[in-house]
């Protein structure tokens, strides 16, 4: 009957029936690799670390500026107080040691035995309540930990601001650590746990860069009150320590609680609806949402060592375990130990560098706050595009080259050769470390220690790390003084060494976590060589609009 469609003959037996099977599949096949032959020509074919991650970014719809994420902005925020608290300490002391009503009232000089104790007391503090921080943030939650650091910090700013002896001075600074220790543990925790995935280097940099929010102030606030003829003049600023612990004291428990806590304790449906809420803006279907709570029933014990307020086993007596510690403890000792501890003593540093008014000293502690603080900035937030590693072996290499041209320069001047240029590269060079050094470490401070960790160990890992940082911040501030007293600029020499150093270690160790899920580095610190595996990467082809139309290896 013309015009009816051609019907396909009849199958007569089974072996026809596989033989048309077959040739249908045949075509099939050959129908999808034309298809995505066609997909790949003329499209962007990219190396990333993690294909179905990178396929559920490129399909998540998160609004920048929605009303969800203006919350997770905020819950970021007050994590970052935590951070100011901690950096005002660091600019705080050298501004007010300076200071001539400060040195009437405590006679401790600038360097020596009784500066040491002073500043050094604020280490031991730290390493003191690193365990207790590490149960409260596991037992009641990040938002508690951060709360009772907030109160620690605030007390002991009473006791030091009221103080007249070097004694009740340096039980001030215990408290102080003390404090500090419980929001260092439960807020970068907290930020790295809340964060979306491709936000994570992002929000975890900028809660460490923090540290500058509370620097900078401090700075600004010394300089302006060394112009005051009384005892205020170093007590106000002392005063002020307790700025940002009072926001955080305030809006603490107004944020929403780590889902990554939540589904460890139990509390999954919690933990579910936050991801919905804040990673997918309400939808429930978004592949991003899918892959974390896969990836969080698969990984997230909640009969892990975070229920055992002793049990750090896991983080010592397993090859996951030790390769992830080496990476926060080698963190821990750069990120204290590679000349950023000479800040402590600025105001020192530049009277050697010819810098002899008080006034101009506290000036140039302000400029180099500034310029550390563009430098860490500048980090943070291109921390999600740059790998972890390479960011660490070159940083720290071009570390050590500017203490040596500073070690260099001081050597001439210390004989006494110098020209007003000589002393000008003096300055700049340690400026430029400055700068480097807070580009390179400052973001990755929180961001590498946090990600190493896994959720049941991230506390209590924390809390070894600050003991360790705790130990290497005692060597800054214990030794320092009495190192510059003694041997004035050849202490940079010790750092140009040690920087070198940490840049092979670095190097030969480093796990790169950039791109990576939390979950899915557990996979990688299984492996034999976690460095290794940590660098493997697969293709995606993807349209000018970023939207993955197929895998490279599957064409």
């Amino acid at each position: 009957m013309p015009g009816a469609p051609i019907e396909p003959a009849p199958v007569e037996d089974d072996q026809a029936k596989d033989d048309v099977f077959h040739a249908e599949q045949v075509a099939g096949e050959t129908a999808g690799y034309d298809e995505k032959a066609a997909a790949l020509s003329g499209r962007n074919v990219r190396n990333v670390y993690n294909a179905d991650l990178y396929e559920a970014v490129q399909n998540a719809h998160v609004p920048r500026w929605g009303k969800t994420t203006i919350q997770l902005y905020f819950a970021v925020f007050v994590t970052f107080c935590c951070s100011c608290a901690n950096g005002y300490d660091g600019s705080l002391f050298t501004g007010i040691l300076s200071m001539p009503y400060f040195q009437s009232t405590f006679q401790s000089g600038t360097t020596g035995s009784k500066v040491s104790v002073m500043s050094s007391m604020y280490s031991v503090g730290s390493l003191v309540g690193s365990p207790f921080a590490a149960f409260v943030s596991d037992r009641w939650g990040r938002r508690v930990g951060m709360f009772c650091g907030a109160w620690f910090i605030t007390t002991g700013m009473i006791i030091t601001a009221a103080s007249t002896t070097i004694p009740v001075f340096a039980v001030g600074r215990f408290v102080l650590g003390f404090g500090i220790h419980f929001m260092t543990i439960a807020a970068p925790s907290y930020t790295m746990e809340i964060s979306p995935p491709h936000w994570r280097g992002r929000c975890t940099g900028l809660y460490n860069c923090g540290y500058y929010g509370g620097a900078i102030p401090a700075a600004a606030v010394t300089f302006g009150c060394n112009f005051l003829q009384s005892n205020w003049s170093w007590r106000v600023p002392l005063i002020l320590q307790a700025f940002a612990c009072t926001i955080v004291i305030l809006f603490v428990f107004t944020i929403p609680e780590s889902p990554r806590w939540l589904m460890a304790n139990g509390r999954e449906e919690e933990a579910i609806e936050y991801l919905i809420k804040y990673h997918a803006a309400g939808d429930r279907n978004s592949k991003l949402v899918q892959l974390e709570v896969s990836e969080f029933r698969q990984h997230i014990a909640q009969n892990g060592a975070d229920k055992r307020w002793w049990d750090y086993r896991p983080l010592v007596l397993t090859h996951n375990g030790r390769w992830r510690m080496a990476q926060v403890l080698m963190m821990s000792i750069a990120g204290q130990f590679s000349g950023n501890g000479l800040s402590y003593y600025n105001t020192v540093i530049y009277k050697q560098l010819g810098v002899t008014t008080v006034s101009m000293q506290l000036a140039y502690n302000l400029l180099y706050n500034v310029v550390a603080a563009v430098g860490a900035f500048s980090g943070a937030f291109l921390s999600d595009r740059m790998p972890r590693r390479k960011i660490l072996v070159s940083g720290t290499l071009i570390c050590a080259g500017l203490l040596a041209i500073n070690a260099g320069l001081q050597l001439v001047i210390g004989k006494g050769m110098a020209s007003h240029s000589v002393y000008a590269g003096a300055l700049a060079s340690y400026f430029l470390f400055g700068f480097v050094f807070m580009f390179s470490y400052t973001p990755l401070q929180a961001v590498v220690p946090t990600e190493a960790l896994e959720t049941t160990i991230r506390a209590k890992g924390l809390a070894l790390a600050g003991v360790v940082s705790g130990c290497m911040g005692f060597i800054n501030t214990f030794a320092g003084p009495i190192g510059l007293a003694n041997i004035g600029y050849r202490y940079v020499w010790v750092f140009v060494g040690w920087d070198t150093f940490e840049g092979l270690m670095w190097y030969l160790f480093g796990v790169e976590s950039q791109g990576k899920t939390l979950e899915e580095l557990n996979w990688i610190y299984d492996q034999p060589n976690p460095v290794k595996a940590s660098l493997k990467t697969s293709e995606v082809v993807v349209t000018d609009d970023g939207t993955v139309v197929a895998r490279a290896d599957e064409l």
